[in-house]
């Protein structure tokens, strides 16, 4: 049984321990995207006032974050989650004169190219973003010098080098797992346009044990937590650190990148 203090973790996580695990939990979409976002975000210069542009905001965590935290002017763009279910999202917490919700499709983003400081995906980038050309598409919307920022599911070895899929993976997410690929894969797929710096290529520290904290206390949490988590807990569980674990990467715009 996990206790909901149990991720109140103010050692590692002190940001995201001020904020209530149930809230959170109402929320849920996946691993605590909090979590994510805080150790993402030690690699990036996030300043109050910045406009940030938050792809995949889901259901709004991550975006009530980015402004309480830094102090942002938030755009909160998700294709699956209805913008007025996000904005009482943002009410609620506050900071709804700071974080405007939008549906929008990834590669098809409504906004003036330029127009952000920042970028930044949590739990995301893996659904639209492996594609050789879509880093190009989407630093035309930051300005030069802006930052890009992202967290996704990762795999300590290419999927192309273990020759398959790993069973208990494959089980769980089926061929999903082909888009989660290693950091330094990342690192090389962005490097490689000369757009951006890459600034941080990481693997996050006991990414898999925060993700199986995290599955457990949704199935607990959730009237119909245990069916939607069970798969995940147990591939977690036969992992066991070995393959999975979550890419946090960021990079900077070049100034001559067009």
């Amino acid at each position: 049984m996990t206790d909901l203090s149990d991720l109140i973790r103010p050692d590692r996580y002190p940001r995201s321990s001020r904020y209530d695990p149930a809230w959170l939990l109402d929320l849920d979409m996946g691993p605590n995207p909090l979590w994510l976002l805080e150790d993402l975000a030690r690699d990036l210069d996030l300043t109050p006032g910045m406009r940030i542009l938050d792809l995949g905001s889901g259901k709004g965590a991550t975006s009530v974050f980015l402004a309480r935290e830094y102090g942002a002017e938030v755009v909160a763009a998700d294709l699956w989650i209805a913008p007025e279910d996000a904005a009482a999202v943002f009410a609620e917490a506050g900071v709804g004169d700071r974080v405007r919700a939008v549906r929008a499709e990834a590669h098809a983003l409504p906004f003036e190219e330029e127009s952000f400081d920042a970028i930044v995906s949590v739990d995301a980038f893996e659904y639209f973003g492996t594609a050789d050309g879509y880093l190009p598409y989407l630093v035309r919307f930051l300005r030069p010098g802006g930052q890009l920022g992202m967290a996704t599911p990762a795999l300590t070895r290419e999927v192309r080098e273990l020759g398959a899929i790993p069973p208990h993976i494959k089980k769980a997410v089926g061929w999903e797992a082909i888009a989660w690929h290693t950091a330094q894969w990342w690192r090389f797929q962005w490097a490689i346009t000369e757009l951006v710096e890459v600034t941080s290529a990481r693997l996050q520290q006991d990414a898999w044990r925060d993700w199986l904290l995290w599955a457990r206390a949704g199935a607990e949490h959730h009237p119909d937590g245990r069916n939607r988590n069970q798969p995940v807990i147990d591939m977690l569980t036969a992992d066991g650190g070995e393959f999975l674990s979550f890419a946090l990467v960021t990079a900077r715009k070049n100034r001559a990148a067009v």
